[in-house]
């Protein structure tokens, strides 16, 4: 299933060389080209990592492209580079500074991979995912972000530690943008099939939405240097992951939305299924007033975002 299937990372630092090593354990691809400022630094890493997919009898090679030219015919590119948030520093600090990074990234992969799919991971995550839509022109079910993926873990992961029991049986649900504005929904949370209301208490609940919430921050918080990349890079791989296998698995992710939940030219984290196209299908759970207003608070904070980019004429001759 997998051979021939290649990969470009976009960015080497540590989720860009996480995402790349969880890929060569997995052998889910022929072959990982890391794409980096540092041109060095990246042919060690996929050296490194190249003998690690060997230990463990993996048939993937991990290259290094010295320019976007060498990025070629990928199926799917990750596209990680972009400045780090650092602490006291807002997504929003970030928006121009990484969408000028992400535009001149979109243009080379659009000219040398015309048809791979897309990962963002860059931040802010779905501003980016929008820049990358617009730059590339491709359809939107090949610009996908990862966000949902991570958030939810962040929240399944803070449930476990909350309850002392359940690991890998929870089921933990978040939508809406990635950032101070996402939108956790224990109402679709389970543990073990078992309704998460029905395990712990609203005063619990609360206190892990908003755990969820800051969950980046936090990390943030406790390294100083830099921010979390073994989770982000996990979620990426197991996007990447479901997209080479075709799987059709339902994941949440960040796409752009045209119409659903009542929203156009926005990106926005809602589940998706997941397959050899990409974002093949859109799925619109039903929320209740409450989710619905915490979901148009995170669009709307997106779009501040998007509005921000225009007013600075960032997509002038599109």
């Amino acid at each position: 299933m997998s051979q021939g299937k290649r990969v470009g990372i976009v960015g080497a630092g540590n989720v860009g060389a996480t995402v790349a090593y969880s890929l060569a354990m997995l052998g889910s691809c022929h072959e990982i080209i890391l794409r980096d400022n540092k041109i060095d630094v990246a042919r060690g890493k996929a050296l490194d990592m190249s003998q690690a997919a060997s230990a463990v009898r993996s048939h993937t090679v991990v290259s290094v492209a010295e320019d976007m030219s060498d990025l070629v015919n990928c199926d799917v590119v990750v596209v990680t580079a972009g400045s780090p948030r650092l602490p006291g520093m807002s997504r929003d600090d970030l928006l121009m500074i990484n969408a000028s990074i992400t535009k001149e990234v979109i243009q080379g992969i659009a000219e040398y991979s015309p048809n791979a799919i897309i990962i963002m991971v860059s931040n802010p995550l779905d501003a980016m995912t929008y820049v990358a839509l617009k730059e590339s022109g491709f359809d939107r079910s090949r610009v996908i972000g990862m966000a949902g993926i991570l958030d939810s873990s962040r929240m399944a992961a803070f449930i476990q530690e909350k309850l002392g029991y359940g690991g890998g049986q929870i089921r933990a649900s978040v939508m809406g943008g990635h950032g101070d504005d996402m939108v956790p929904l224990p109402r679709y949370s389970t543990v073990a099939g078992v309704p998460l209301s029905d395990v712990l208490s609203e005063d619990e609940i609360d206190e892990i939405v908003v755990r969820t919430r800051n969950g980046g921050a936090e990390i943030v918080g406790h390294l100083k240097t830099g921010s979390a990349y073994y989770a982000p890079a996990k979620s990426t791989a197991i996007m990447v992951d479901a997209i080479l296998k075709d799987t059709k698995q339902i994941h949440p992710c960040a796409v752009y939305l045209e119409g659903e939940y009542g929203y156009k030219d926005v990106v926005s984290g809602v589940p998706v299924m997941l397959g050899a196209n990409g974002a093949e299908k859109i799925i619109e759970v039903t929320l209740d007033e409450a989710e619905q207003e915490m979901f148009k608070k995170s669009c709307a904070s997106v779009q501040e975002l998007i509005d921000s980019l225009n007013k600075n004429n960032f997509f002038k001759g599109k």
